[in-house]
């Protein structure tokens, strides 16, 4: 991810996924392997978190529109 995104550095990164740990958005899944392999998966109530997102996101486009008002 780190390649893919330009400007996203592995600090920044493992900030961001590890609050998104915290606040119950993602889990960890890490698997015994060599090299070590770990996977984030988004939990159910990230899930509807994503959803509210979503629908503010559409919100905010229809006020950009003028249709909101």
């Amino acid at each position: 991810m780190v390649r893919q995104v330009e400007g996203l550095s592995t600090k920044v990164l493992n900030e961001c996924l590890r609050r998104n740990m915290e606040f119950g958005i993602l889990e960890r899944v890490a698997f015994d392997e060599s090299p070590l392999r770990v996977e984030y998966r988004v939990t159910p109530f990230g899930g509807k978190f994503v959803r509210v997102l979503d629908e503010l996101e559409k919100l905010q486009q229809e006020l950009e529109r003028g249709e909101g008002v």
